[in-house]
């Protein structure tokens, strides 16, 4: 059975940092690209950053490029997403999953079911 737990999320001020974690279980998590997708009110799930099965390449969207950095423990299950000079138009609920990256592109498997329940984060100015 796969589970998902996103947390460290929380209310933050505009230029301030956030540290995000994942656990997983029951996903081969260290053969997997894994990556971070935030839904914001009113908008589309959007792919924020994804990282390869061994931790070697990464992709940013445009938007957190140099801010965020993503990173993963794969003996313990976990991903991570560090959050620097947030803005407000970062506020969303974010959420970890598998992924697929291009340069151009992040986005989730087609199919995939398991989401967590997702962490918030909200920027204030």
């Amino acid at each position: 059975q796969v589970q998902v737990q996103e947390s460290g999320g929380g209310l933050v001020q505009a230029g301030g940092s956030l540290r995000l974690s994942c656990t997983t279980s029951g996903l081969t998590f260290d053969r997997i690209p894994m990556g971070w997708f935030r839904q914001a009110p009113g908008k589309e799930r959007e792919g924020v950053s994804c990282i390869t099965s061994s931790g070697g390449r990464t992709y940013y969207t445009d938007s957190v490029k140099g801010r965020f950095t993503i990173s993963r423990d794969n003996a313990k299950n976990t991903l991570f997403l560090q959050m620097n000079s947030l803005k407000l138009e970062d506020t969303a609920m974010y959420y970890c999953a598998p992924c697929a990256a291009t340069v151009q592109s992040i986005t989730d498997i087609p199919g995939y079911k398991y989401w967590g329940q997702g962490t918030q984060v909200t920027v204030s100015s």
